[in-house]
């Protein structure tokens, strides 16, 4: 993995996790972003694993503000790292508090519009649990091998049922200056930039933002499972 340069300035970084996954999932992450200087912080967002009876009126809002409690117990300034739906929870983070994030990073995921949600997914006793990684188009998760699927599993949880199709709210075109990385699976910059523009509000979204950089991952959905050396490489990269 690869080491921080001399000039390194240490930052806290907060680690938001996808749908159906807790602060474990970046613990293949979270020890070389130490090395390198960081502080890491990765976080269980509200709900996540509880019963329909604990988590029924946990929604994405609580979710932001959970990353926001976070934001403002830094002494300084923070880095935001959200994969796939914790996108659109580190964004509306960035946008209640855009004075103190020096960069949103998406791994697998792009910022939200206003009205944006995450997806729909089954609903089972009022919550909605991992569906099976056999779920999903391959182009999730071709990348995962039959181990790394058996190991992860046991990583799932079931989240609040209404997060994933909460609307998320964005008042603050504050977040438009802050500076934003996407680590995308699939796509460059070039390739991106050119899809984007067909995405409806996600494209007008996009567009929005002042300092924007896409960089290919050359990974399907979960980089953190398949490919973490190489997602560790580019998070250092864009934690400057």
């Amino acid at each position: 993995m690869s080491e921080a340069p001399s000039t390194v300035v240490p930052m806290d970084v907060i680690l938001v996790p996808g749908l159906w996954l807790d602060a474990s999932s970046w613990r293949d992450i979270t020890p070389a972003l130490e090395a390198a200087g960081h502080t890491a912080r990765p976080l269980t967002m509200p709900g996540v694993g509880a019963p329909a009876s604990e988590s029924d009126k946990i929604g994405i809002s609580d979710w932001v503000d959970a990353v926001v409690a976070e934001i403002d117990a830094a002494d300084g300034s923070v880095v935001l790292v959200g994969h796939s739906g914790g996108g659109n929870v580190v964004w509306g983070a960035a946008d209640a508090r855009p004075e103190k994030v020096t960069r949103v990073v998406f791994v697998d995921t792009l910022p939200p519009h206003d009205g944006g949600q995450i997806s729909e997914f089954p609903v089972v006793d009022g919550v909605i649990p991992f569906p099976g990684w056999e779920f999903f188009d391959d182009e999730d998760v071709a990348d995962l091998d039959a181990g790394t699927r058996a190991r992860t599993l046991p990583l799932t949880r079931s989240v609040p049922a209404r997060v994933p199709t909460d609307p998320i709210t964005l008042a603050d075109g504050g977040r438009h200056r802050v500076p934003v990385t996407i680590l995308f699976g699939t796509m460059d910059d070039e390739a991106f930039r050119a899809a984007v523009t067909q995405w409806g509000p996600y494209g007008d979204e996009f567009a929005s933002i002042d300092d924007a950089e896409i960089v290919k991952l050359g990974t399907n959905h979960w980089p953190q499972f398949s490919k973490p050396e190489g997602l560790v490489d580019a998070l250092l990269a864009a934690i400057r």
